[in-house]
C-alpha cells in the first residue's frame, strides 16, 4: 500500500513539474493515455477526476493544449502566456497532482495536490520564466521559440517517465533544474548590462 502511494506521489510530481513548463500538455497525455487504453483509468485517476478522460475534457485541453503551444512561439504572446501561467500553473499543477491518487478521499487528494503539486509548478514555471527573461533581454526573444520547442519536449519526457518508470522522477526532475540554471546562467552572462565597463587607466 505505501508503494502505491509512493508511485502516486512521483507520478503527481511529475504532472506538476511539466504543468510548470506547459499548462495543459501534461493534463492532455495523461488523459489521452487513460482514453485510448494505454492505462488502465481506475489505476491512474482517483475516481472523482475520471471525467478527465471523457470526450469532451479531452476536447477542450486539446484545444487549450494548441492555443499555448503554438502562442508560445510567437514573440509577446509568450510573455503574456506566462503571465496567465503564473497564477494558472500553480492551480492546473494541484489539480494534476491531486486527480493520481487513486483509492484517496478527494478532500485528501485536493491536499496533497495543493502541498506538493502547487509549489513544484510554480517553482518550474518561475524556473522558465526566468530563463526566457534573460534570453529575451540576450537575444531579443529569437532564441525564445527554441526554448519553448525544449520545454514541451521536457513535458512530454516527464509525464511519459511518471506513467511508466516513476522512480527516475527525482532524477529528470534535477536534471531538468540544473539545466535550465545552466542556460539561464549562460545567457545572463551574456546581458550586454552585466558587462563591466572597462575604465581606462591614467
Amino acid at each position: 500500500m505505501e508503494t502505491h502511494w509512493i508511485y502516486a506521489a512521483l507520478l503527481g510530481l511529475s504532472l506538476a513539474a511539466s504543468t510548470g513548463l506547459n499548462t495543459f500538455l501534461p493534463l492532455l497525455l495523461l488523459a489521452g493515455a487513460a482514453r485510448f487504453g494505454f492505462v488502465n483509468t481506475a489505476e491512474v485517476f482517483n475516481g472523482s477526476f475520471a471525467w478527465v478522460a471523457s470526450d469532451a475534457a479531452l476536447a477542450g485541453l486539446g484545444l487549450a493544449t494548441l492555443v499555448e503551444v503554438v502562442g508560445d512561439k510567437i514573440p509577446a504572446v509568450d510573455h503574456a502566456l506566462d503571465a496567465f501561467g503564473t497564477v494558472a500553473r500553480p492551480l492546473v499543477g494541484a489539480f494534476a497532482a491531486a486527480s493520481v491518487f487513486t483509492g484517496a478521499d478527494p478532500a485528501m487528494a485536493a491536499l496533497a495536490g495543493l502541498a506538493f503539486g502547487a509549489p513544484t509548478a510554480l517553482g518550474f514555471h518561475a524556473a522558465k520564466a526566468g530563463t526566457r527573461a534573460a534570453s529575451s533581454a540576450t537575444t531579443f526573444g529569437v532564441a525564445n521559440p527554441v526554448l519553448s520547442v525544449v520545454e514541451d519536449i521536457a513535458a512530454v519526457v516527464l509525464v511519459i517517465t511518471g506513467l511508466i518508470a516513476p522512480l527516475l522522477v527525482p532524477v529528470l526532475l534535477l536534471a531538468a533544474l540544473f539545466v535550465m540554471w545552466r542556460v539561464f546562467k549562460k545567457v545572463r552572462g551574456q546581458w550586454p548590462f552585466n558587462k563591466r565597463r572597462s575604465v581606462p587607466t591614467v
